[in-house]
């Protein structure tokens, strides 16, 4: 205590002011300690600030980066942890789609089926007694794993001969789909305003275009990714 009572902080001051005056900057090993030990702590301040700025601050963007997708990363482990849990389910489901998605196949016709699915078509309106004054088969649509067949038909018979002909139609085996339907009614004898018969065996005409689809082969397949994959090149 006595040693600090003692002390002369205006004399401390001054011989610590003073070893900075007149420093040979050439010479800095040959400073008094003062000077030097304040050089020292500058230079290390400044190494860790340029040090932060060269290279810490890469790295701290870099932390941020990866701080962001923390979030999407437990997300995305939160989703895969509840499908690894539902897997025995996930699994019947994927059986069940694969078996709906056979049967569907089922009940499009292969290239070799479709002569007999159109005769199909033309007997099951024969067998109502309906007279088939079109039955034209259009260009086929291929898409990616499909065949489209449009048929343009056009029938004459009675009403309820013609509703169980598009019945018929809706229960074969195979799918086929009825599309621009239009039911012309005869015009009575009295001419252009006379009214409209009404009568149910009244010879009616119905126009539409029936599609069916089949499936396409393996070859088939390919061909269709082949010209996917050039028109995809062209753009």
């Amino acid at each position: 205590m006595a040693t600090l009572k003692n002390l002369d902080l205006n004399a401390w001051f001054a011989d610590f002011s003073g070893q900075f005056q007149n420093l040979n900057m050439q010479e800095p090993g040959q400073w008094p300690p003062a000077p030097r030990y304040v050089s020292f702590i500058v230079v290390a301040l400044l190494t860790v600030v340029l040090g932060w700025f060269a290279v810490l601050s890469d790295e701290q963007s870099a932390l941020d980066a990866e701080r962001e997708k923390e979030p999407h990363l437990k997300e995305d482990f939160n989703n895969k942890l509840t499908q690894a849990v539902n897997l025995p389910e996930l699994r019947k489901q994927k059986s069940q789609v694969e078996e709906y998605v056979l049967q569907l196949e089922k009940q499009l016709p292969g290239k070799a089926e479709m002569d007999a699915l159109l005769s199909d078509i033309n007997q099951a309106g024969l067998g109502r007694g309906l007279q088939f004054e079109l039955f034209r088969p259009g260009g086929i649509v291929m898409r990616d794993y499909y065949a489209e067949q449009p048929i343009a038909i056009k029938v004459t018979g009675r009403y309820h001969d013609i509703g169980s002909f598009t019945a018929d139609v809706s229960n074969l085996s195979r799918i086929v789909t009825l599309h621009d339907m239009s039911i012309a009614a005869p015009v009575a004898t009295g001419g252009q305003n006379a009214p409209p018969r009404t009568d149910t065996n009244a010879t009616l005409t119905m126009e539409a275009t029936a599609r069916t689809y089949r499936y396409l082969d393996p070859n088939e397949v390919a061909e269709q990714k082949k010209a996917a994959a050039a028109a995809e090149k062209k753009k």
